[in-house]
């Protein structure tokens, strides 16, 4: 078979798939309305994870499990878009690492609105000028972020999925690497280069900025200050600026887990994690009795964090994530064990254990 002849096979095979999408798309409006008139939630993640898994399953050709993946986020993406004008909110602005996150998450055919802060996320889902809000939640090498920890405490918002976003930081600067003399980025990123920084750059000012897209406009606009910039090469292809070394991040496995939070959680898909937070009561052996409630139950807890109540000195608020979903019998009664110990247990949502 000569080119022109696959060409044509190729041809004729994207007409059959242009076809088979449209009617798709004809199928998915007809679920769009179906959910209205029953008030279900446009964003379904338990039916996403579940459609990835049946098709990393089926195939058996030459595409990766990668690109499989990227295919169907945008097939997905243009979904949504046609079953409601769904927006996004996310720690902003362009270009950001959390920006980057919710492509992965919702894909280029739906509307995205940038935030200031934290704050400015959450607030935008609960008034619903949001639909959902992407935020960061830990870091690999850094730790957790505490202000979206803290955020929990009193919003009525639920996590209804996560996001794992392989992290590789680049320096990013309009002028030659021997004139640098400035380097701005987010601190988060600073910590996550702290080797490299001190072998390349021992001398240079290091000065902490909002977001590494604020970063890269900073070494653009300074530039015959002898600023740069480290951050992500959207920042730098946003900005205009050279990437002069890429992979700079000490560690070549750093990873950000991000999270989705919506109104509602999510029901069970046979592989889910539950986020929850809690307080106990100010006596001997309480936190102890708190975490015996997990084990009796033979509940995997994967992660523990603690942050100031703000409410009383040296008073605290733990955050936990736990193995199994919040309608899973051996959850629910370990939660109802652990109510016996503290004076507050909150529920922040029961999700796919996915992401990748």
């Amino acid at each position: 078979m000569n080119l022109e002849d696959i060409r044509r096979k190729i041809d004729a095979i994207d007409s059959q798939l242009l076809d088979l999408l449209s009617t798709r798309a004809d199928l998915v409006h007809e679920v769009g309305v179906v959910k209205k008139m029953q008030g279900l939630q446009i964003y379904a993640p338990e039916r996403e994870d579940a459609l990835l898994r049946k098709l990393l399953e089926k195939n058996s050709g030459r595409l990766p499990e990668k690109s499989i993946r990227a295919i169907y986020r945008e097939i997905m993406s243009a979904a949504l878009a046609l079953e409601d004008d769904l927006k996004i909110a996310y720690l902003g602005p362009e270009g950001t690492w959390t920006h980057q996150a919710a492509i992965k998450k919702f894909g280029h055919s739906i509307t995205y609105s940038p935030q200031p802060n934290f704050a400015d996320v959450f607030d935008q889902v609960a008034r619903r000028k949001a639909d959902y809000g992407v935020v960061p939640i830990e870091n690999s090498t850094e730790g957790a972020v505490s202000h979206t920890l803290d955020l929990f405490v009193d919003s009525p918002l639920h996590i209804c999925a996560q996001i794992l976003l392989r992290i590789e930081h680049c320096l990013m600067s309009a002028i030659p690497r021997e004139k640098i003399k400035t380097l701005y980025s987010h601190p988060q990123v600073f910590g996550q280069c702290r080797n490299w920084l001190l072998k390349h750059f021992p001398e240079a000012d290091l000065v902490e900025v909002s977001s590494t897209t604020k970063a890269a406009k900073l070494a653009n606009e300074y530039a015959d200050q002898g600023a740069a910039a480290l951050g992500g090469a959207l920042a730098a292809e946003f900005n205009q600026l050279e990437i002069l070394e890429s992979g700079i991040q000490d560690r070549a496995t750093n990873t950000t887990r991000f999270l989705v939070i919506g109104e509602k959680t999510c029901p069970p898909t046979g592989r889910d994690r539950t986020s929850i937070l809690f307080s106990i009561q100010d006596k001997p052996g309480a936190l102890v009795s708190a975490l015996q409630s997990f084990e009796q139950c033979k509940i995997n807890m994967s992660k523990i964090e603690s942050r100031p109540s703000k409410q009383k000195d040296w008073e605290y608020i733990f955050y936990v994530d736990l193995g199994g979903h919040c309608e899973d019998q051996p959850v629910m009664q370990a939660l109802e064990e652990l109510r016996r110990h503290c004076c507050l247990v909150k529920l922040l949502g029961s999700y796919p254990d996915a992401g990748e």
